[in-house]
């Protein structure tokens, strides 16, 4: 049954929200002192607006530390817009890409939503158009649709659940138990590691993460023959063949739980780098080795990561801050649309606790459940 459908192919250099459009914005690094003086003017103006910094794990280190040390919080996606939704600030600044600020506004409309850089997307989302989307779900009218987190508000809109990567399995063995049919979008990698886990009927979008596609089973498997002790760690938007080798399959918060709680003390982390400045944060002591990106077409050893994360930076949070730009919208039906998948996932969760992946000893502070 693992049908694969609407070929997706990557965007070149043309398009406006390429990868070289996005690298082309990356702000250049700040020395030193220019960080301070970027930081002290954030924070400043984070309590003159009542605002308060959200940011996700792939973002650059200086903005999670920003987060952390003015009360916002460093997390994924679902846990970001909960957090924003929760807190009781009137504005929240999302450092991470487009869809993380969207689903905060549709969880939190009275609340105004800004992000450093409005060009900061992800090629789940664009490789999943609304209007190619809505035809592929009317063509399968008795297939339940789950959508991965990773997409738009419109493609939110259409969907029956919303699910991350954390909460994905066990609701789709929930359907499954049902006996639904699934259309699954956008990530082929996630739904195929889903479908072998759970044994379900879905059928699936082609889409693929950048980063996480790179990703080479061949090399990982070198870069462990080196390192016997090392437990790899990989993110299910991995191919097949590096999820095969992994020792912890999971979402970028149960990955960081894994190299705080367990016993060893060397890991091969299979996702973006930017998970690797908290990791290092909680876990000073242990050893952190980046998967490989080797292989054919592959232009570096180890490049794990996401270009429109990297256009975040605190530039871009003090300009949204003072000018009111990067501004998210979500106009009425579709926020109220997403909303209902969004909350039937929340409803779900809340009702079946353990359909997340919980630390053995407790949540490590600042460390998302999503």
């Amino acid at each position: 049954m693992n049908q694969v459908i609407f070929d997706y192919t990557r965007q070149d250099a043309s398009g406006a929200s390429c990868t070289a459009h996005a690298w082309a914005k990356v702000p250049e690094p700040l020395t030193g002192d220019q960080k301070e003086q970027w930081k002290e003017r954030a924070k400043a103006l984070l309590k003159q607006h009542d605002a308060v910094l959200v940011a996700h794990y792939y973002v650059d280190g200086d903005l999670q530390d920003l987060a952390l040390e003015t009360g916002g919080c460093v997390a994924d996606s679902l846990e970001m817009a909960r957090f924003g939704r929760d807190h009781p600030s009137k504005t929240l600044v999302v450092a991470g890409v487009r869809f993380m600020g969207e689903s905060a506004k549709i969880l939190s409309p009275d609340k105004r939503v800004l992000m450093p850089d409005l060009d900061a997307t992800c090629s789940l989302d664009l490789g999943c158009p609304p209007e190619d989307f809505a035809a592929f779900c009317d063509a399968h009218p008795d297939r339940k649709v789950v959508v991965y987190a990773n997409t738009s508000a419109a493609v939110k809109a259409r969907a029956d659940w919303m699910v991350t990567s954390s909460c994905a399995l066990a609701i789709v063995q929930h359907l499954k138990d049902q006996g639904e049919k699934i259309l699954w979008a956008p990530d082929r990698h996630l739904g195929r590691y889903i479908q072998e886990q759970t044994g379900a009927d879905m059928l699936m979008w082609n889409g693929a993460c950048i980063v996480h596609d790179e990703f080479k089973g061949v090399e990982l498997e070198l870069l462990r023959q080196e390192h016997p002790g090392a437990k790899v760690l990989v993110h299910p938007e991995s191919p097949r063949s590096v999820v095969a080798l992994a020792d912890v399959v999971g979402s970028t918060s149960q990955l960081l739980n894994a190299v705080v709680q367990s016993e060893a003390q060397t890991f091969i982390v299979a996702t973006d780098n930017g998970i690797l400045h908290r990791m290092r944060q909680l876990a000073p002591h242990k050893t952190l080795i980046e998967a490989p990106t080797a292989g054919n077409s592959a232009t570096c050893k180890s490049c794990a990561h996401c270009p429109w994360m990297a256009m975040n930076a605190l530039q871009g949070v003090v300009g949204c801050l003072e000018h009111g730009s990067g501004e998210i919208t979500v106009p009425e039906p579709v926020r109220s649309e997403a909303l209902g998948c969004i909350q039937r996932m929340l409803d779900f969760v809340a009702r079946n606790p353990a359909s997340i992946a919980r630390p053995a000893q407790g949540f490590v502070p600042n460390v998302g459940a999503a």
